[in-house]
């Protein structure tokens, strides 16, 4: 498996012609496939992919873990430049959604509504467990064992003219298997990284997980020193993917 990392947070100092922004863009090959997991919040995704030497017109699937613009922000980017991909979506509701904090931050962070709607025949819906590739499985039957990420206080969604607290009932991960183990990618983890990590072990019981790649939201807002997740479950979630075999645990989204 080779997993490249389009977009995410932090500049790499030797690499200044590679644009970093607020969010999660991975290109991997697995199996035969060029898979496309999240875009990022623009055309940066594109960009850097083009300096890396991808072509994103030879991905064969794509998909977006939620209906957050810093994971689909390049949607339209990725219709412009592959014409055949199918981009895999989770059947949540397709509203605007909000950050909101301090009683006078508010912003929109979902994605575009127009978008979706212009270009629904290249999206495709999920609401249960779907086989997208060779040995790549998309996951939507997520539980609540765990506790869900502080910074989910903070993102609404709008629902019969009020603003609602999310439920992310939109949000899905994405399991590789490779040999006789599993890779879970996760956009953001706002339903909790240990409750991600369960589910895909619920589905695979038999399979060790030997990586967990994408964003865990363990931590809280940038100027606060403070854990989005509690410090034993961000503990629980490096002492699961440290036990038994070599594994590691790469937190490249934010």
């Amino acid at each position: 498996m080779k997993i490249t990392a389009l977009i995410e947070n932090d500049r790499i100092e030797e690499r200044e012609d590679l644009c970093p922004e607020f969010g999660l863009s991975l290109h991997v090959e697995v199996n035969g496939s060029k898979i496309l997991f999240d875009m990022g919040a623009s055309a940066e995704f594109a960009n850097n992919a083009e300096h890396l030497g991808i072509d994103i017109a030879d991905v064969g699937v794509a998909v977006v873990s939620h209906h957050h613009f810093d994971h689909g922000g390049g949607l339209e980017r990725f219709f412009e430049l592959n014409d055949r991909a199918l981009v895999y979506l989770r059947d949540g509701p397709r509203v605007n959604r909000f950050f909101k904090a301090f009683a006078v931050i508010k912003r929109s962070v979902g994605l575009d509504l127009d978008l979706l709607e212009r270009f629904e025949r290249r999206i495709e819906y999920v609401d249960d467990m779907r086989l997208i590739a060779p040995g790549v499985y998309l996951l939507t039957s997520i539980g609540s064992t765990h506790e869900l990420p502080r910074g989910n206080r903070h993102l609404f969604m709008e629902s019969g003219g009020d603003l609602v607290a999310d439920p992310f009932d939109h949000e899905l991960i994405m399991v590789v298997h490779e040999g006789d183990s599993m890779v879970v990618f996760t956009g953001c983890s706002h339903s909790g990284v240990l409750n991600l990590i369960d589910a895909a072990t619920a589905q695979f019981p038999r399979v060790p997980i030997k990586a967990v790649f994408g964003g865990f939201h363990l931590i809280g807002l940038s100027f606060w020193i403070s854990m989005a997740a509690s410090r034993s479950d961000a503990s629980s979630c490096f002492s699961i993917c440290a036990r038994d075999r070599p594994r590691s645990v790469s937190d490249i989204g934010k």
